[in-house]
């Protein structure tokens, strides 16, 4: 059985653990009949995922938080950007939000008009339904 023998670095294992969040995101949005692109680089557009359902497109960031509570404050980094719709997901829980892209600098996670998900497919499309 393969195994993993090299240690990863710290910076590395991050990036890992934020693109495994991404692939969750992609893989639940297409088994909901959504089509999916991944940009190959989304520096300057703020885009982690494009989704269409043929006529219409939709842009996705997808964020990771060390959150201590609903309450923890997201700060926005994809102003100036054509973001619709951010996934965040709690790296230290088993639950997120998703939210319509906002223009403040920063906002809490359980505001009004966010959705609360667990980390489960059924869960994240009954909220993302729900936007």
């Amino acid at each position: 059985m393969p195994r993993r023998m090299t240690a990863t670095k710290e910076g590395t294992h991050q990036v890992l653990k934020n693109s495994s969040f991404e692939s969750l995101v992609v893989s639940w949005l297409m088994q909901d009949g959504w089509q999916v692109f991944v940009p190959i680089l989304d520096n300057g557009h703020q885009t982690d995922i494009l989704i269409s359902d043929g006529p219409n497109y939709h842009r996705i960031q997808v964020k990771t938080v060390e959150a201590a509570g609903e309450d923890h404050k997201l700060e926005n980094r994809w102003r100036d950007s054509s973001v619709d719709v951010v996934v965040v997901f709690a790296r230290n829980a088993n639950w997120g939000y998703i939210m319509p892209a906002f223009t403040q600098n920063q906002r809490r996670l359980n505001a009004e008009g966010h959705q609360k998900f667990l980390h489960t497919k059924k869960s994240f499309l009954k909220a993302f339904h729900k936007l």
